[in-house]
């Protein structure tokens, strides 16, 4: 079923909605994705952010704009965060903590937003907020507003995190103890972490950052005053987790499907060239289309992955030495000023018959959707994940931060792709595992196994009206959660 024929179906009694995305941009797409088909079905949505976050979405097909509108709150200044900051993109990783702090100072003109919508008629049925909003249900309940956390994470990962109840009465503090299933998942999983990515992962997950409050307790606290959790993800993918999840937070655990991005339009192109300073997208589709079928890899690692100068010479003498035509979409890490910098001597030169390194934005739906794309070599962030299913793309994995690692598994279990090769002690991996993981994907037989495998990953989840399904299916639960909890 299209959105606009659910709108039309949707009935009346529409909700108003607030949504309030973490200020990345991995997690406002999503949220702009499910306001999309919320606003679809004839609901209204104030979505809120900061101005220049706002102003960098890509813009609403006009047949739902008079469903959705921009709140935008400026974000107060906090030492140490640069001017105009508003999303991690804008920031290195270890200035994300004060973004943290800096949104938490949004507490104040949020409730502000709040008051006026109530005084002018228009208090919200919900607020879908994200993992890290822990003040917003105190502030929610003054209005008598009830909560909803909409999770972009894999829904594996939240099983692993757990509520607070289960890690006191399971307590793990050494990074040993992540390298196995929690107690509380009575299935096999590969819900696990190396002991390398364990380390890192309570690092930034569990300690405390500069915001002055770790992840995981905002988490816990989203938890445990939300009346629901939304998830983006499905049961033909985590058939067994959504039982789960409702058990261990005692509360409805919904998946919204895996709100896999439309098809963008030139609209959105030109917006993100305009406003992101990006490179030439259409330059890069032209050099795609000069390419054989089926021939180029795509290597996309994100706008957050903490790569190193030593990792960025690695992969790149491998993808030299595997031989095969590449795109690689690569994020300047802070303090370097141009490619020259960033990558081997020569590489360029000896490349420019069958590769070409973007610095600027790269339109990655595109990409990945051209004749000529055969593989994805990704972090696997899940929203990168989802989009290669869209189109049934196999994988090279290079995981680096939170989920990454357990989605990395879970997709080679699947046996659409393969890890990069990585020091168990620390991580790190070199020229020759990039090849060998290269070569295994694009290769004439072993690729073939691959391909054929996401193909079938593609025609099991990104079927349309199974996953508007799902949306219905929250929308019964928003109905039925928001003046009581359902009993």
């Amino acid at each position: 079923m299209e959105m606009a024929e659910a709108a039309a179906g949707a009935g009346t009694g529409g909700l108003e909605v607030a949504v309030f995305p973490w200020l990345a941009f991995g997690h406002m797409i999503p949220f702009l994705e499910l306001s999309k088909r919320l606003a679809a079905r004839g609901h209204a949505v104030a979505f809120v952010s900061t101005p220049r976050n706002l102003s960098r979405l890509p813009p609403v097909p006009p047949h739902l704009s008079a469903h959705i509108r921009f709140v935008p709150l400026p974000l107060p200044a906090v030492e140490g965060l640069p001017e105009g900051a508003e999303a991690t993109s804008d920031l290195p990783p270890d200035k994300v903590g004060l973004l943290k702090k800096a949104m938490d100072g949004l507490a104040g003109p949020l409730a502000s937003f709040l008051a006026d919508a109530v005084a002018a008629g228009r208090r919200p049925d919900w607020i879908i907020l994200d993992f890290c909003h822990h003040w917003v249900p105190p502030i929610a309940d003054q209005h008598k507003v009830p909560c909803a956390a909409f999770l972009i994470f894999h829904a594996a990962f939240m099983a692993f995190i757990g509520p607070r109840w289960a890690n006191s009465v399971h307590p793990r503090t050494n990074p040993e103890d992540f390298t196995e299933p929690p107690k509380w998942i009575p299935f096999p999983s590969t819900t696990v972490f190396l002991h390398h990515e364990a380390r890192r992962m309570l690092a930034d997950n569990f300690g405390e950052n500069a915001s002055g409050k770790s992840d995981t307790d905002r988490l816990w606290d989203v938890f445990e005053r939300c009346r629901l959790t939304i998830h983006r993800s499905c049961r033909e993918l985590e058939p067994r987790m959504f039982t789960l999840l409702s058990d261990l937070l005692r509360k409805p655990a919904v998946p919204a499907g895996i709100l896999l991005p439309g098809a963008p339009d030139d609209r959105d192109e030109d917006h993100r060239h305009s406003s992101s300073g990006g490179a030439d997208s259409h330059q890069v589709l032209r050099w795609l289309d000069d390419q054989p079928p089926k021939s180029v890899i795509y290597v996309g690692l994100g706008s957050e992955a903490p790569l190193t100068l030593e990792n960025i010479h690695e992969l790149a003498l491998g993808l030299e030495l595997a031989g095969v035509h590449f795109l690689w979409a690569l994020r300047k890490p802070a303090g370097t000023n141009n490619k020259q910098e960033l990558l081997p001597a020569g590489f360029e030169e000896r490349t420019q018959d069958r590769g070409v390194v973007c610095t600027g934005w790269v339109p990655q739906v595109k990409v990945l959707a051209h004749g000529a794309t055969a593989a994805f070599l990704t972090h696997c962030g899940w929203g990168s994940t989802i989009e290669s299913f869209g189109f049934g793309l196999s994988l090279v994995m290079l995981p680096f931060l939170t989920d990454t690692p357990m989605i990395a598994r879970a997709m080679a279990e699947r046996g659409i792709g393969v890890l990069v090769p990585r020091d168990g002690s620390d991580g790190s991996f070199d020229r020759d595992g990039v090849v060998v993981a290269v070569r295994r994907v694009m290769s004439e037989h072993e690729g073939k196994v691959f391909a054929t495998n996401a193909k079938k990953l593609k025609e099991l989840v990104v079927d349309e009206r199974r996953q508007e399904q799902y949306i219905h299916e929250l929308e019964e639960h928003l109905r039925r959660y928001k003046d009581d909890r359902g009993s």
